[in-house]
């Protein structure tokens, strides 16, 4: 609770956000919200200033997933609003990236058509796509309004809430009205945990003793649930193998005996039981077309209207927490335990040696003398020299967006904790990556945050170098530089000029519509936002640049990697192509 009585309608504001336990505020300030953000830092609450709305919404919903509660983000009305709804529909989709927006808006005595400074109905605008969208009915019913949106944005499946806050709201003095029992509001306790219905428990048991290929998928919902303590019991009493999806990654360390993330596609289309926890049937898995047919499938998810997505058999699936329903499961199993000698094992085992084997050999290829750095050597290196550094990889956390750079590196990079990796998600959003790092860099002070980069990617939120930089924030950003979208476009010359500068294209301004500068300096664009940075081109000189980044703790260092181009191959997202197994989209 406040210790000083209020003096503003942004002192209200901010003495609520105290009494709910809110601790950092990320956005970008203007009138009349800068009232609001002064009276949060003067209450203790930290205020991240960005220098876009977009990457400032992005950072709250991403601290929203790795704390499990809402990530609060404060703009300004009109134009911040909607640079805002970038992180309201990545939070939506992503449903487990819990968000509680916050703007301020045009006077409540100005009329719609007034056409006030920055003027927007944002209840109206917002509605349709966030959980819940309101304008306290008076100054009086600010800390209740906001009490509201914050427990919205994370009971049941977690999204995005809003509350309008209205110039005068923030600048009127505070009567006797103010002051009493609804200017403090009680700390939202967590969601209650749900159990599922035992009679459908019993019937997943008997299912899964009955099958002979049963798999574990786990997603991102079993991480944002910290399920990580119940699935990994779970997977040791049962020895079910499993496959995590991107962003499930860690809730079960990536070196488990029992993972099958190289065998991804073999285990899609062989298993005859599939435990779902926390994932949901959608690109990310193909919508169900790989599963084996006549596939059973037993989901667990916090709302019912997630089971039988895209055709699948709703009727063996729970709604309830994962780490509820597994221990309601464990006791129907005693005694259960999945054979290694099992033909299911075995061919997973060997499925998934057999492509790692294709996949070191890719990553442990020396690059020759004079020849571009490929993405496998590139990620091969790198995850090398940190390890050297940290030790473990439980004191590393990884960011990754680009097309290509985020599909390769999800296979190269191990993760042994939950919450360790962020990636594009269910959106597959570019423009996240710099949000994301800075929100990992607060979430996770004692760890070191790595941003691996596409450069298309980076274009999107490059100016938050200097929101990292400001904020001192030692995050190692490596951008794999190869002139493009996807593929990137030559790989004629080592330096400006040359090939490149001659290409008729060029001189008559007709580049294909994914070319982007050749070779950008971005070494160069993140020294001068205040951060370290190195242009790489071989092997020994990424080695330096890792290690150099990893020693400089007072600011972001930036690695611009010049890599192989795939000019003049087929643009492809390894996510959606269907190749047969051991193709780059299965690893």
């Amino acid at each position: 609770m406040s210790q000083t009585p209020p003096q503003t309608g942004a002192h209200l504001i901010a003495s609520s956000l105290v009494d709910l336990g809110v601790d950092v505020i990320f956005g970008i300030v203007g009138i009349p919200v800068i009232e609001v953000a002064e009276a949060c830092i003067a209450a203790g609450i930290r205020f991240i200033s960005f220098r876009n709305e977009q990457a400032a919404s992005y950072a709250a919903s991403a601290y929203g997933y790795m704390t499990g509660k809402p990530g609060v983000c404060l703009v300004v009305g009109g134009p911040g609003v909607l640079h805002a709804m970038a992180g309201i529909g990545n939070s939506q989709i992503n449903a487990t990236f819990p968000l509680l927006l916050l703007a301020g808006a045009a006077p409540t005595t100005d009329s719609a058509t007034k056409l006030s400074f920055q003027q927007l109905d944002q209840v109206s605008l917002l509605a349709p796509h966030t959980k819940l969208s309101l304008r306290p009915a008076s100054l009086s019913q600010i800390p209740t309004t906001i009490r509201d949106a914050y427990r919205a944005s994370f009971y049941g499946r977690p999204g995005a809430t809003y509350v309008d806050l209205p110039a005068d709201y923030i600048q009127t003095p505070l009567g006797d009205a103010c002051l009493g029992s609804n200017a403090c509001v009680a700390a939202v306790e967590a969601p209650p945990k749900v159990l599922a219905d035992p009679t459908r428990i019993s019937a997943i048991a008997a299912a899964l003793k009955g099958a002979r290929n049963p798999l574990i998928i786990i997603g991102k919902g079993a991480a944002y649930a910290r399920a990580e303590d119940a699935v990994r019991g779970f997977v040791e009493e049962t020895q079910i193998p499993f496959l995590p999806t991107p962003q499930g990654k860690g809730v079960i360390p990536d070196s488990h005996v029992l993972n099958t993330s190289a065998a991804r596609s073999s285990a899609l289309k062989g298993a005859d039981f599939i435990l779902l926890l926390g994932a949901r049937v959608n690109w990310i898995l193909h919508f169900g077309t790989r599963f084996a047919k006549g596939v059973k499938i037993a989901q667990v998810d916090i709302v019912a209207e997630e089971l039988g997505r895209n055709g699948t058999d709703s009727g063996m699936s729970v709604v309830g927490d994962i780490d509820a329903v597994l221990s309601q499961l464990l006791p129907e199993l005693r005694g259960y335990r999945h054979p290694e000698s099992s033909s299911w094992r075995k061919m997973l085992q060997q499925t998934h040696e057999r492509n790692l084997v294709k996949a070191k050999a890719k990553e442990q290829a020396v690059t020759r003398r004079g020849d571009r750095l490929s993405y496998q050597r590139v990620f091969r290196l790198i995850e090398d020299g940190l390890l050297a550094k940290a030790g473990s990889p439980d004191g590393l956390v990884y960011v990754s967006e680009g097309a290509n750079t985020m599909d390769i590196s999800r296979s190269i990079f191990s993760i042994s904790s939950p919450r360790q990796r962020l990636d594009a998600g269910t959106y597959a959003t570019m423009g996240v990556g710099l949000g994301y790092a800075i929100a990992a860099s607060i979430a996770y002070p004692e760890k070191r945050v790595i941003a691996i980069e596409g450069d298309s990617a980076l274009g999107f939120s490059l100016a938050e170098i200097e929101t990292m930089a400001r904020y001192r924030m030692p995050v190692v950003i490596v951008v794999m530089n190869n002139g493009g979208v996807y593929h990137g476009i030559s790989d004629n010359t080592d330096s400006y000029g040359g090939e490149w500068e001659k290409d008729s294209r060029r001189q008559q301004g007709r580049l294909p519509s994914t070319a982007l500068g050749f070779e950008t300096e971005y070494h160069k664009v993140a020294e001068g936002l205040g951060a370290r940075g190195h242009r790489v081109t071989d092997e020994e000189g990424l080695r330096k640049a890792v290690e150099a980044a990893w020693e400089y703790k007072e600011g972001p260092t930036l690695i611009n990697v010049v890599i192989k181009s795939g000019a003049g191959g087929a643009l492809s997202f390894g996510w959606l192509e269907k190749k047969e197994e051991g193709g780059k989209a299965k690893l």
